[in-house]
């Protein structure tokens, strides 16, 4: 068959997860310390191993596909709301949450008390501190910049913080929340946290736009491609193969 066919093929199902991971970002513009995800794309030699490894060939039959994601790991905007259970992160740190997976990550600091006093995620998880899951006397709340909390004066944890080296891949679980590789997490070093603020998502509005429109133009034109090589092949079926 044409490789040509293949080409559009794969560039189509390829743009067309492209496209689906654009609208994600789209949809969480206003999701409190949602990271953008961004394609990453790897090629795909057809026939790898059967087909000699010359400069046409490689030009040929070499496609793109979508290999996956990478988080945009960009700080969002900090923004004053007031709430003293509001805390924003200012760095690269991450909240350490405990969950029904386990122990997850987060940059969505807009937490509450539940009614047993225990502090948690919007989600429902657990905000951990040194201590273990943190847990919250009635009174004053406040949280020093290095995750300290204090109620009436009185210290009763300290927000746990990580950090992650670079190139360590997080996976999302949830619109806010990450998963990361065992082991991996340290302490955070040179992040800091701001009470009553809460961080924006990093997407911006503008650039997400431009990339859909891209996206579904190259969608468009390959889909366009697909069905006219189709035509050719259906063509060449239905007139060129009886005369052989």
């Amino acid at each position: 068959m044409d490789s040509g066919y293949y080409a559009a093929a794969a560039g189509l199902a390829a743009q067309t997860q492209a496209l689906e991971l654009v609208a994600h970002n789209l949809a969480n513009l206003a999701t409190t310390g949602y990271r953008g995800q961004q394609t990453t794309f790897r090629s795909l030699l057809a026939g790898h191993g059967a087909v000699s490894a010359n400069p046409l060939n490689i030009a040929v039959n070499n496609f793109g596909v979508l290999s996956g994601s990478r988080l945009d790991l960009t700080p969002g905007s900090l923004a004053s709301t007031g709430n003293p259970l509001d805390v924003g992160v200012a760095g690269s740190g991450f909240f350490a949450v405990q969950s029904p997976q386990g122990i997850l990550y987060t940059r969505d600091g807009s937490f509450h008390v539940t009614p047993t006093g225990q502090l948690v995620t919007s989600q429902g998880n657990a905000v951990l501190g040194e201590l273990g899951p943190v847990t919250l006397p009635s009174g004053s709340v406040a949280i020093s910049s290095d995750g300290t909390i204090s109620v009436d004066g009185f210290v009763v944890d300290k927000l746990q913080l990580a950090e992650f080296p670079p190139g360590t891949n997080l996976t999302a679980v949830g619109s806010a929340t990450y998963s990361a590789p065992s082991g991996s997490a340290v302490a955070a070093a040179e992040s800091s946290v701001r009470q009553g603020m809460l961080e924006s998502s990093n997407v911006s509005a503008t650039e997400a736009v431009v990339q859909l429109i891209t996206v579904q133009r190259n969608t468009e034109m390959l889909s366009r491609a697909l069905s006219a090589l189709d035509g050719q092949l259906n063509q060449v079926a239905a007139q060129d193969l009886p005369k052989v």
